[in-house]
């Protein structure tokens, strides 16, 4: 049965006056938190606190769990009594799987079982959950989308905007899922420029972790030094590339109480996700790192190399080393860099060139895949021109670290 125009409004009205009930609205403590967290005058500061909060419990936590007790479980207990089982002592076996012979912790012995295992389990599974447990609270309680509408302004300037977000928080826990949340942004555009700068400038939260361990009190150094380049280079790749950035339109969902399974499932599946696809390569990246040390590969290609990282970019030509493990793990390369000689100022440095080094093995395949969506042109695209994007950002800003420092006398 047709209806005319005037039928189909008669229709609603009368479907109307049976389902809606009307009624005085009531402003609730709900609502004005909500308008309050996304004002830009009250807002910013309570983004800052929670951002504030984020940082203070992510690094009390894995500092709480890694150093009140897996470094006591496997520094006092675990290596000792390795050292003393594992057959074949100073063999090539033994130096891969147990490591240094001499080595009394495990951050030194750079054996598969031992710092492979430590770096794993006792240093970043702890980040992981301390980061992944705050980020769910944040996502389920309807902070996120706020925190877009307040960063909206900052990411248009660099051609993307405030829904950016999202990924940039992801990827400071792991950078596959924030490649792939890059899918949520309108434009071809803002996809590639958020999957290329967040795999450069963005550390993950198990590179992180391992971070506050090594240099705790210069990570915000190295924090300043990537969010620069971050806004810089992002500048620059918005006025290069073609493309439009569209304006945000996002649904701001209501503040609600997260709920502990949610949150529990969430978790748990994050993690699994960290056992299945991390530990292996940072194994791998032991083993790969050992092997090439004890066929004098690793020595060959640290002389080939030493006139660029010494020259240019002011570190140890040992530094090669954990450049190579990067390619597999950031976390297992900056684990590297505290077993060798350095400065404070070359220690970050370094920390930063890992930082910006090619993104680990697992975001590089994520990265090929996200262009494949787009055909064999996709693909060539987001691999082509996020390496020469990485390429000359490794040069040009991890020369500028160097050059900072010389001008502060310091190098």
């Amino acid at each position: 049965m047709k209806l005319t125009v005037d039928e189909r409004w008669d229709l609603i009205d009368k479907i109307t006056k049976q389902v809606v009930k009307y009624g005085e609205y009531k402003y609730t403590l709900k609502d004005a938190i909500a308008e309050l967290t996304v004002k830009p005058l009250t807002g910013i500061p309570i983004a800052i606190a929670v951002l504030y909060g984020f940082w203070a419990f992510f690094g009390a936590f894995a500092g709480f769990f890694t150093d009140g007790f897996f470094v006591k479980l496997f520094d006092n207990h675990w290596l000792p009594w390795l050292q003393g089982v594992f057959p074949g002592k100073g063999g090539w076996l033994y130096y891969i799987f147990v490591g240094d012979p001499k080595a009394d912790n495990c951050f030194e012995a750079f054996g598969v079982l031992t710092s492979g295992l430590f770096v794993a389990i006792g240093v970043v599974l702890p980040a992981i959950i301390a980061f992944y447990l705050f980020l769910i609270i944040l996502e389920d309680s309807g902070y996120l989308p706020r925190l877009a509408v307040l960063i909206d302004t900052v990411l248009h300037k660099i051609g993307l905007h405030g829904f950016a977000v999202v990924p940039m928080i992801l990827s400071l826990g792991c950078n596959v899922p924030a490649v792939v949340a890059t899918r949520t942004l309108e434009t071809k555009k803002q996809r590639f420029m958020m999957a290329t700068l967040l795999a450069i400038f963005i550390p993950c939260g198990a590179q992180l972790g391992i971070m506050l361990e090594v240099i705790p009190e210069y990570v915000g150094l190295v924090m300043i030094y990537l969010l620069a380049g971050f806004f810089i280079f992002g500048f620059i790749l918005n006025k290069l590339i073609p493309g439009r950035s569209p304006e945000i339109l996002l649904d701001i969902p209501p503040y609600q109480m997260p709920i502990a399974r949610n949150v529990r499932r969430k978790l748990w599946a994050r993690v699994k996700s960290f056992f299945t696809v991390a530990v292996p390569f940072v194994l791998l990246g032991v083993v790969i790192v050992n092997i090439m040390y004890l066929t004098g590969f690793l020595d060959w290609l640290a002389n080939l190399l030493e006139p660029i990282l010494c020259g240019w970019f002011g570190v140890p030509k040992e530094t090669v080393g954990p450049l190579i493990a990067a390619f597999l793990r950031k976390d297992l390369a900056v684990a590297q860099l505290s077993a060798i000689e350095m400065t404070t100022y070359q220690l970050v440095t370094s920390v930063v060139l890992v930082s910006l080094y090619f993104p680990c093995v697992a975001t590089f395949a994520m990265l090929i895949k996200e262009g494949r969506e787009e055909g064999l042109k996709g693909v060539l695209q987001y691999l082509f021109g996020s390496l020469l994007a990485l390429i000359t950002v490794v040069f040009l800003w991890g020369g500028l670290v160097h050059l900072i420092w010389i001008i502060l006398g310091v190098a």
